[in-house]
């Protein structure tokens, strides 16, 4: 590994609990030191078998998660983390021809980073994750559609009626975006913006694909279609 002087910009106030999910010990020893450096509480863990039983006990504020770990990979644990926590975590590879199927897949993600790395870039990218994963502002945009439609993005829940919709982190942010703006035509690229805050390039096609599913997952528990499509523009939210 590239030796490197360590960083020294500013951490976030609360010193965030860094868990490192890392098979290679040396390189997961390094990157503790590293963000312990810039302020955080690094720890490091080598088994992907008892990874989400780390998880829970640790309470971690973000997770560096290598995508092949013995026991479990980084996919499997990711995908499981989501059905509890909204976590940030960054996927870490050493295969560049799994960065497609990685942005691909809805494994609720935040960022990933290719070895081999600097520890100065994976530090960077803990700073821009944790920074927009704490400025956001999680639940003004989402409590005014209520009562029926309900948005806890502190949990990465939303239900109608009391009925809990199962969304991925897309479909919920672009639930969120619309319900925000009840009658206000959203364009795909405003939609895009919400639903990929890191800025990746996808299609309109894309956009679609995700809204075709979060109306049928809406449809399992309300009758009307709250999600409108205007022609040439975009969609509309007339519900909740």
């Amino acid at each position: 590994m590239t030796r490197d002087v360590a960083p020294s910009s500013p951490p976030l106030p609360h010193g965030a609990r860094v868990l490192v999910l890392e098979d290679e010990p040396r390189l997961a020893s390094v990157l503790v030191k590293y963000l312990q450096a810039a302020g955080y509480q690094g720890q490091a863990w080598h088994d992907g078998a008892s990874a989400i039983d780390t998880i829970r006990a640790w309470s971690p504020q973000l997770v560096l998660l290598d995508l092949m770990l013995p026991g479990r990979d980084g996919v499997a644990i990711c995908r499981e983390l989501r059905t509890f926590s909204a976590v940030p975590v960054i996927m870490v590879t050493a295969r560049v021809d799994e960065v497609d199927r990685l942005l691909g897949l809805e494994i609720g993600a935040d960022d990933y980073i290719c070895k081999p790395f600097s520890p100065r870039e994976v530090i960077a990218r803990v700073h821009a994750v944790l920074r927009r994963h704490h400025h956001v502002p999680q639940d003004a945009p989402a409590a005014a559609p209520a009562p029926r439609l309900r948005m806890d993005s502190q949990a990465w829940r939303a239900s109608v009626d009391g009925c809990v919709l199962e969304l991925t982190q897309v479909e919920f942010r672009l639930l969120r975006a619309l319900a925000a703006a009840p009658g206000r035509v959203l364009s795909r690229d405003q939609l895009m913006d919400h639903a990929y805050p890191d800025r990746r390039v996808v299609t309109d096609r894309t956009v679609d694909s995700h809204i075709k599913n979060l109306r049928r997952k809406l449809a399992t528990v309300q009758a009307e279609d709250w999600i409108r499509s205007v022609y040439g523009v975009g969609y509309r939210f007339e519900g909740g």
